[in-house]
Parts: structure tokens; C-alpha cells; sequence
């Protein structure tokens, strides 16, 4: 007996309290009879599932494990996301031409981008706050993390043991660490990535 298809799965609204979680992104793009396909993209981190889900139009088309490119008429869609939100969320055409997608009204990164339009010198002073608390949190990890890695036998017999100069209070290295994730938050919501940088990213999750 044949199973019948499932039923075709609408995208559900966007509920204010669902901000800190849901992450949707929307870009309207030709589809494949030339006409023109709103594509939504949802990661819901509330899932712990690592996926994304894709809609055109609001219909449920598909979902891809992160990070992925997603296949669109001239290009591709490019998505992933981090411990502290979405990391990338672009369209691809191509000619390699990249293109943010735009967020849906009322989440965490349209409420980001509205305080930028609305607030631009606030806005501008939560960037530059965020790269130098980053920028404090990496220099203080690499002493920190040479005193660990002179810990494994291998590295201690060879090159002996190194205890990091810098030595804070636990009240210190706890404000250090929130600053930084909130500070790393702060760059995906407007999706600012640097190499180096974002690095710091990484260590705060540890």
C-alpha cells in the first residue's frame, strides 16, 4: 500500500516571545518559471537540531544541516550559525556577487538593525565596544592557553611549564567572559565576521 505524500507544511508565524531563538531571514529571487519566489530561511536553536529550514513563499520546501548552500536559480543561499545566533545568511549568485538576506520583522536582528537606522551613534558605539572587549578577551586567552598546552607531558618535558602573567580574580574572569558573549552576540546579529577577531568566539564558549 502506497503511503500517501505528507500534507504540504506552512511556515508558522513569527511570535514575539520566540525572539531569542528564532532566526528568520527572507530574499525574493527568481524561481525556476521565472517568477519571483520569496525564499525564508528559519534556524530555530531552540531545536538543538542544527539544521535550517527553507520556505518559498511560506510553504516548507526543504532543510539542510549547517552549515549549507542551498540551491536557488543562479546561484546558491549560504547559511550557518554559531553558539550566539547566525553567522551567515547570503545569497550567492553566480558571479560570485554575495547578498545579505533581509530579517523578518520583529526578530533580534531586525530589532538590531532598526536601533541602527533609529540610534546610528549608539549603534556605532555597541560595535566598536563589542571589538574591543573581544579584542581584550583574545589577548588575555593566549597566555591562557600556552599555560594549558605546557600541562601535557609531551610539551612540558620538552619546553617545561609557563604560567600566564596575568592572573584575575574570578570576578573578573566571569564579567570577562559574559562581556564576551555578549559582545559576540552582538556581531552576529548585525553578521560581522573577522578571522581573527571572531576567534574569540570560539574560546568564550568553552
Amino acid at each position: 500500500m502506497t503511503t500517501p505524500p505528507a500534507p504540504p507544511k506552512r511556515m508558522k508565524p513569527f511570535r514575539q516571545w520566540q525572539v531569542l531563538h528564532r532566526h528568520l531571514y527572507t530574499v525574493d529571487h527568481t524561481g525556476p518559471a521565472g517568477n519571483s519566489i520569496r525564499y525564508t530561511l528559519e534556524i530555530d536553536t531552540a531545536n538543538g537540531d542544527n539544521e535550517v529550514q527553507v520556505y518559498a513563499d511560506g510553504w516548507f520546501q526543504s532543510k539542510h544541516e549547517l552549515p549549507a548552500s542551498i540551491p536557488v536559480v543562479g546561484g546558491h543561499i549560504e547559511a550557518n550559525a554559531s553558539l550566539y545566533g547566525v553567522t551567515r545568511m547570503h545569497l550567492v549568485t553566480a558571479d560570485g556577487a554575495a547578498r545579505r538576506l533581509t530579517p523578518v520583522a520583529g526578530t533580534i536582528e531586525d530589532r538590531r538593525r532598526a536601533l541602527d537606522r533609529r540610534h546610528p551613534t549608539i549603534s556605532r558605539a555597541m560595535r566598536w565596544a563589542a571589538i574591543a572587549i573581544l579584542i581584550a578577551n583574545l589577548v588575555l586567552a593566549i597566555p591562557f592557553a600556552i599555560e594549558l598546552a605546557t600541562e601535557l607531558p609531551a610539551i612540558q618535558r620538552n619546553l617545561g611549564t609557563f604560567v600566564s602573567p596575568i592572573q584575575l580574580p574570578a570576578w573578573a574572569n566571569t564579567s570577562l567572559m559574559v562581556a564576551g558573549i555578549l559582545a559576540a552576540t552582538e556581531r552576529v546579529l548585525t553578521l560581522r565576521r573577522n578571522r581573527i577577531l571572531d576567534m574569540e568566539t570560539i574560546w568564550t564558549g568553552l
